[in-house]
């Protein structure tokens, strides 16, 4: 990681440089770029996918960030810049090395890790494969080194994926990791943690099952039952989490996925809070106060089941229902999808 002067440094270069370099970069090109984003990017996608352009051509870039060429990226920042101060401090920067268990590595080819220059150095970097596609007549949507192109069928989708991974290896000196890249339908395709379905002659989106399951690894991390912590810091760092996470993916047209994630996070909030009532007599007392009946209370403070299948007993849902987590302050996902959706 750069150190604070190098950061201030590279920072105001960035500055200096995005104005001058920006304003040519395709319209295709989202990542890193000021006044676009990665919503930007998947309404570009799906557009293209309603304009009949129902196959995806998905390419990785294998470790695109450590396998930038140096003299060819300097070449690309000198067609614009002729300052010979600029372009030398540059390089001092791209070939700066790294520590490893205290001894400095030469970095012969690759940018910066966490360098305020390496977003628009990289951007720099992939404009050739932009130009490239556009003089083709492609429609495709580029993020960073995530690269998608839509074309009308399965045969022009494996052609243009040969020609694609050849010029990226020959020209821009980059490897493509065939393994990961695919040519899919558009429908089974993802971009950016989306996918796309037609309902109704419309394209609509939604979310990747596959980043759905990454947030239920976080969640599974914020509910361990082994993290001893009090209940409202625990929503306090479940909220940082869940209303980011929907605040990206409430583009998403379809909530019920939300919907689901809401209902398994208050099972996982009901068995942290019986295990915390522990005793007999304790669980005994608190469904009582929540409105159990005593009967009932009873057989179930004193059931041998296990934590996961208790939360989701009906006496424990009536005793912990979403208005009760709703007043400890959780919020949860739906709740901020309605709200962003509605704020678009």
């Amino acid at each position: 990681m750069p150190t604070a002067l190098d950061r201030v440094i590279q920072q105001a270069l960035s500055q200096v440089l995005v104005p001058v370099f920006d304003p040519g970069f395709s319209e295709r090109s989202f990542g890193f770029r000021p006044g676009r984003s990665a919503h930007d990017a998947i309404r570009r996608a799906q557009r293209d996918i309603a304009d009949g352009f129902e196959w995806a051509v998905d390419l990785d870039l294998d470790r695109f960030f450590d396998r930038v060429q140096h003299d060819r990226l300097l070449a690309v920042v000198a067609r614009r810049v002729t300052d010979k101060k600029v372009l030398k401090l540059i390089r001092a920067y791209l070939e700066a090395g790294v520590m490893a268990d205290g001894v400095k590595q030469p970095t012969e080819e690759g940018t910066p890790q966490g360098s305020p220059l390496s977003p628009l150095l990289s951007n720099l970097y992939l404009d050739d494969l932009d130009r490239m596609l556009e003089k083709r007549g492609h429609r495709f949507v580029r993020y960073a080194d995530d690269v998608t192109i839509y074309v009308r069928s399965q045969r022009a989708a494996e052609r243009v994926m040969g020609s694609t991974c050849e010029f990226i290896e020959r020209r821009l000196k980059l490897r493509v990791n065939r393994g990961k890249s695919s040519v899919a339908s558009a429908f089974k395709a993802t971009l950016l943690g989306f996918g796309f379905l037609k309902r109704k002659g419309e394209i609509k989106i939604r979310i990747d099952p596959k980043a759905r399951k990454r947030a239920k690894d976080r969640l599974r991390e914020i509910t361990s039952r082994r993290w001893g912590i009090s209940m409202r810091r625990r929503i306090r760092e479940l909220n940082r989490f869940t209303v980011g996470w929907t605040a990206y993916f409430a583009l998403a047209d379809f909530p019920r996925p939300l919907s689901d994630l809401d209902e398994w996070l208050r099972r996982r909030l009901r068995q942290i809070r019986w295990k915390e009532w522990k005793r007999f007599r304790t669980r005994r007392r608190n469904l009582r106060a929540l409105g159990i009946p005593a009967q009932q209370a009873h057989e179930w403070a004193a059931s041998r089941k296990g934590y996961w299948r208790l939360a989701r007993s009906a006496p424990l849902q009536r005793a912990l229902p979403n208005a009760y987590w709703r007043n400890l302050g959780l919020q949860g996902f739906t709740d901020p999808y309605r709200r962003f959706r509605g704020a678009t």
